[in-house]
């Protein structure tokens, strides 16, 4: 892959289940290095654009290609390429937090699994608690020791699927920090979500899924000049990624994300 080529780039993704169709057409491609959004309510089909670029599920119509790997013609190159970490912490709670890195460092047959192991704790200040049961932490810590298991083997791409679905408002903040630091470190981040606020404070760019099409997609700035300004008290209110998200899925949308 050059540097000119997106990390990701799906192209007319279609894939149905019977007479539901769950994707007619969605399209984006995702920056190296970026946090892309891909932004809408329960259904909307979020996942199962993950399930085919992570290549768990075969696309009716489209194409989709992962660091330079097409996901159907070169599965093996494309699930080397990146990592998933789904809704729910694959973790395993009878382990210390240092024992569950090492296990995985050895699962894929890295030099040095100790040496990985202390490295991922300390990036994801998981020190301190590396000793002890993964029972005993906290939902944040959980998720961010999750997250530093997928980055074993430094891999260009992450998938996150839903990460904060469950975490406190606390919690939640943790892992947003934890995916700012990767995007830092050069990792592309695909991100999908159904809290609007989750897409506004992390993302380069955002797609919104509805109805299994994407139906906008640009910076934050770029979604909010799509609605007009409104001056309230001699102070102009900028319209928030809510304002933007009602108005291109319908105010009437009852499965639409919850209001905060």
């Amino acid at each position: 892959m050059t540097a000119a080529e997106p990390a990701i780039r799906v192209q007319g993704l279609e894939k149905a289940y019977g007479k539901l169709e769950v994707l007619r057409g969605v399209d984006f491609d995702v920056a190296p290095g970026s946090i892309f959004a891909l932004l809408g309510s329960n259904g909307a089909g979020k996942t199962t654009v993950v399930r085919i670029l992570a290549t768990l599920l075969k696309a009716d119509a489209g194409a989709a290609v992962v660091n330079g790997f097409d996901v159907a013609t070169q599965p093996s190159d494309v699930r080397e390429s990146f990592s998933l970490t789904g809704q729910f912490a694959a973790v395993d709670e009878i382990l210390s937090g240092r024992e569950n890195l090492v296990l995985v460092a050895r699962l894929r047959h890295l030099k040095d699994p100790g040496a990985i192991a202390d490295e991922l704790l300390k990036r994801f200040s998981l020190t301190d608690a590396g000793a002890r049961k993964v029972s005993t932490y906290s939902g944040g810590m959980r998720r961010r020791l999750d997250i530093a298991m997928s980055l074993i083997g430094d891999p260009p791409v992450v998938f996150l699927d839903e990460p904060t679905t469950g975490l406190d408002p606390e919690a939640r903040i943790e892992v947003w920090d934890t995916v700012r630091s990767l995007a830092g470190r050069g990792t592309t981040v695909l991100l999908t979500t159904q809290y609007l606020e989750e897409a506004e404070q992390l993302a380069d760019r955002i797609a919104i899924l509805h109805q299994g099409r994407i139906i906008v997609n640009g910076t934050l700035a770029e979604l909010k000049q799509l609605l007009p300004p409104a001056k309230v008290e001699y102070v102009e209110k900028q319209p928030s990624l809510e304002d933007v998200f009602f108005a291109v899925v319908g105010e009437g949308n009852e499965s639409g994300p919850n209001r905060k």
